[in-house]
């Protein structure tokens, strides 16, 4: 049975509850949850909060959360970039590593809750996005990026995204074996993706400015062993601040809590809980009283930026750490054993 995530002195799990619950209150009656009220909502970030929502056992938003990507699915698999809480598309932009993540958060959501019926519900909408998102190919294996409503796509891969997609189609593949519908297919899609992930730099568009492009790597299993170690000590002065969290960008002071969580679950993959639990306790700033996170925040000033923003994702990310680090779930493996040797 899923236990709450419980790191005494850095985060108990009452407090990883009543984050959860704030992320849930943002709902709307559609079930889509917005990156604050009144915001918009991506599907990638959509499927993270749905993901935190049932780590702390918030299974039926977590399942309206999912339903209303079922409800909203383009006849091809995708889904636009961004939508509004009124239903309107704010952004008509079909991005691959968007449209695949939902692969990840029904197999996470299987793993918490063993709701076969879900997944027969849910499967349907999971094989249109994948193989949507396999349709978009470039030859040596990396999806494009991007493409807007009836242009053509973007001409190149983005390093983060192709990351996250391979971890999707492994675990899209899992929920295939599940339920007796093999797809071969997705497993190789995903083996070729992750190594040319871990050898080929060039294959994909330069993004070194962002810290996603450092650990997202190793967080999505593509890096494993020494290598993914080498790879975090090698960014961790270029984007991480002693006791305040990682830089969203490598070049500015501007500290942001989500991808200091997600820093932190990289760390947690290769087996370095120390440093995973120490990047989580310096989350603690960004922390409001009614459990939401301050998407960022600059220093030494203390600003916020986005200023005032509190943002759903970043309370997620910060509980899917918690998880990663614990053990506590019965999905926090969903990424971590894959990178433990």
């Amino acid at each position: 049975m899923s236990k709450i995530p419980h790191i005494e002195g850095v985060l108990t799990d009452d407090e990883v509850v009543q984050t959860a619950e704030s992320i849930a209150s943002l709902q709307l009656d559609t079930g889509m949850i917005p990156w604050f009220p009144g915001g918009h909502c991506d599907p990638w970030n959509h499927v993270e909060t749905a993901m935190a929502l049932d780590v702390a056992g918030l299974h039926a938003p977590a399942e309206r959360a999912y339903e209303w990507l079922m409800d909203i699915q383009l006849p091809d698999g995708s889904w636009w970039n961004y939508y509004l809480p009124d239903g309107s598309v704010e952004e008509a932009k079909l991005d691959t590593n968007v449209c695949a993540y939902i692969a990840t958060g029904v197999w996470h959501h299987w793993l918490c809750t063993w709701d076969r019926g879900f997944v027969d519900h849910l499967w349907p909408t999971v094989q249109r996005s994948l193989d949507w998102v396999l349709s978009m190919r470039k030859p040596n294996g990396t999806p494009l990026w991007a493409r807007n409503a009836d242009d053509a796509p973007w001409d190149y891969a983005l390093l983060t995204g192709s990351s996250s997609i391979a971890h999707a189609l492994h675990c899209g593949a899992r929920l295939a074996e599940l339920i007796n519908e093999p797809r071969p297919d997705w497993t190789d899609a995903g083996d070729v993706l992750a190594h040319v992930v871990a050898t080929e730099p060039d294959a994909f568009e330069p993004k070194e400015r962002w810290a996603m492009d450092w650990y997202y790597p190793v967080l999505a299993g593509c890096l494993t062993g020494e290598p993914a170690k080498a790879r975090l000590a090698e960014g961790w002065d270029v984007f991480a601040m002693e006791g305040k969290g990682i830089r969203c960008v490598s070049d500015e002071p501007w500290i942001t809590a989500s991808e200091t969580a997600e820093a932190s679950i990289a760390h947690a993959v290769i087996g370095d809980l120390s440093t995973a639990t120490d990047l989580l306790a310096w989350t603690r700033p960004h922390r409001r009283d009614d459990g939401a996170y301050l998407t960022g925040l600059v220093y030494p000033t203390l600003e916020s930026f986005p200023p005032q923003e509190t943002s759903a994702y970043t309370g997620a990310a910060v509980i899917l750490a918690a998880d990663a680090i614990t053990g506590a779930s019965a999905a926090s493996n969903v990424f971590v054993p894959r990178c433990l040797d």
